[in-house]
């Protein structure tokens, strides 16, 4: 046989054996991303956070932040709304895991809205099949390992350009010899291209503008990286997403040009090991091609923030709606929440067997709220967790379309909060200050005449007794209006007294035994009647002394409205 043609027999078959390969590694990894894919759908996410994880999947949301009312830090905080999130998130990439962030910070207001939102989400709960399918082509965009995925896109917005003069006139010389050179003076040209080559090599590494490429090429990727995973999933072609599959389109269709430029510059797999990307490595270090098509790369991305946000927001969108069906599915027990017009005589909040999703074994409870509603109970009794679970339900119903009960029914509500509030050292704030200024901020917002769920745990509490019953009665009574749902907890039991012609009553009340306290944790209706505090203290082994004299001075208090001096 030619020994040409066994050459050429005997590379073709490397290159088979090789393409062979790669199927094989391709179709093993996403048999395995599959069978992951169908053992955590439905089951608590495995994700461990790192610190910082959260704060960079926030940016997107800093982003859009802007664009009407959203859960603010204080209420996202006080509601412990990470760890809410946490358990929602079950999203294969950072557009999903970014846009879910923002849906749960962001309240829908229109029934049209959340008939949208709610379509994909039933979609994507209703047909495996095509669930799956999608999740496999979001696994493929993945996760980045440089934080927040549009920050980091969104940084070539301000990034510098590069001097290319040095380089354009190296690629000219080096080109010249070997197209005139070369040919005319074989062994010289040789020498002349091979020392030529080894300059641009040290100029490539040894110069500034190739490190100042390479701090931008993770943008780029990442960029590619979406746009491939675009390419993907625009072939899909159900009804339910081809609202986001046009709006897709037309992102691909202004980045077309960026790239037929970004082959030279990256790829979307950089680092990836690909023959073909090692290759272009050794042109770029040669050539500096990627230093010379970089300006004009870049002029293709910037000015284009909002295009980028938009192709973030769509692919996000579908992994996010995937994100919440499994969340559905984790949940023993939940419904879609019921929204009603709010009318002047005021707004109603209607819950039937309320339980919270991060509390195991959790009991449940139902309450029909109208105006103001005020919540008195000893410490631990279940006061502040049954009012986050109410802002939470109210926030969950209009991001997520999910409550965790069997009937919730409201109108559209802002939901602040000012609960679990702390001294702000580093501001140099007081307990006092930080909280007047949370409570403030729920005034100020309940100005605008618009329904609104507020929910205040221990009213003042970092001042003295007199001023706080006198303040707190005023500000509960300012949001007693018929557009705000105002809802407190208290040890004061002066302010049920105080309110009850525009708060109704509701206690939490527990049943001290011979050496524990038992808590049902069920809301009954009326004011706390129990005060367990002094014998909580005999029960836990206090001086007898110590407990006979408090019992002493609270009935002399009770009796007379008085203390008596020592």
């Amino acid at each position: 046989m030619n020994p040409y043609i066994t050459v050429i027999l005997w590379a073709a078959a490397i290159v088979l054996a090789f393409i062979l390969l790669i199927w094989r590694d391709n179709r093993k990894r996403r048999a395995m991303i599959r069978k992951k894919i169908r053992r955590i759908y439905g089951s608590v996410p495995e994700r461990e956070y790192d610190a910082g994880d959260l704060k960079n999947i926030s940016q997107y949301f800093r982003r859009k932040q802007d664009e009407g009312f959203v859960i603010d830090d204080i209420t996202w905080n006080d509601l412990d709304m990470d760890r809410v999130y946490m358990l929602v998130n079950q999203t294969m990439s950072s557009p999903g895991e970014e846009v879910l962030y923002a849906m749960m910070r962001m309240p829908l207001f229109s029934k049209e809205e959340i008939h949208k939102r709610e379509r994909l989400v039933t979609f994507f709960a209703e047909h495996d099949k095509e669930r799956e399918k999608m999740q496999l082509l979001l696994s493929e965009l993945g996760k980045t390992r440089f934080g927040s995925l549009s920050e980091t896109i969104l940084a070539l917005e301000h990034a510098p350009k590069v001097s290319v003069g040095i380089h354009a006139v190296m690629l000219a010389v080096l080109l010249g010899s070997i197209c005139v050179v070369l040919p005319l003076f074989p062994l010289q040209g040789f020498f002349l291209v091979f020392l030529l080559s080894i300059a641009n090599i040290t100029l490539y590494y040894a110069g500034r503008d190739r490190k100042l490429i390479e701090a931008y090429l993770d943008c780029f990727s990442s960029l590619l990286r979406m746009l491939g995973a675009a390419d993907r999933m625009e072939a899909v072609e159900w009804p339910e997403v081809q609202e986001h599959m046009e709006h897709i389109r037309e992102v691909k269709k202004v980045f077309a040009n960026l790239r037929r430029r970004a082959v030279f510059l990256t790829s979307k797999n950089n680092g990836s090991g690909d023959p073909m990307q090692i290759l272009m490595d050794y042109i770029r270090m040669v050539f500096h091609v990627d230093i010379l098509t970089y300006n004009a790369t870049l002029k293709e991305v910037q000015d284009k923030t909002g295009t980028i946000m938009s192709l973030v927001e769509h692919i996000g969108e579908l992994d996010a709606a995937i994100s919440i069906a499994s969340f559905r599915t984790l949940l023993p027990l939940q419904c879609r929440p019921e929204f009603c017009e709010h009318k002047n005589a005021g707004i109603r909040l209607t819950v039937t067997d309320l339980y919270h999703p991060l509390i195991s074994e959790a009991v449940a409870n139902s309450i029909c709220v109208e105006g103001g509603t005020l919540i008195t109970g000893s410490n631990a009794s279940g006061k502040s967790t049954f009012l986050k679970n109410m802002a939470l339900n109210a926030i969950m119903a209009q991001t997520l379309n999910t409550c965790t009960c069997t009937a919730y029914r409201a109108p559209f509500l802002k939901v602040m909060t000012s609960m679990a509030l702390r001294d702000d050292l580093l501001g140099g704030e007081s307990y006092f200050i930080v909280e007047i200024k949370s409570l403030k901020r729920i005034l100020d917002e309940s100005k605008k005449h618009e329904p609104m769920l507020c929910i205040i745990d221990e009213v003042l509490r970092g001042t003295n007794t007199i001023e706080r019953i006198a303040a707190s009665s005023r500000i509960l009574k300012e949001l007693a209006c018929e557009w705000v749902l105002p809802m407190a907890a208290t040890h004061d039991i002066e302010l049920s007294y105080i309110l009850e012609k525009y708060y109704r009553n509701y206690h939490f009340e527990e049943e001290v035994q011979e050496h524990q306290v038992v808590f049902n944790y069920l809301l009954q209706k009326g004011r706390a009647a129990t005060r367990n505090a002094i014998r909580l203290l005999d029960m836990l082994e206090y001086d007898g002394k110590i407990v006979e004299d408090a019992g002493k001075a609270a009935e002399e208090f009770e009796r007379t409205g008085a203390w008596k001096a020592y």
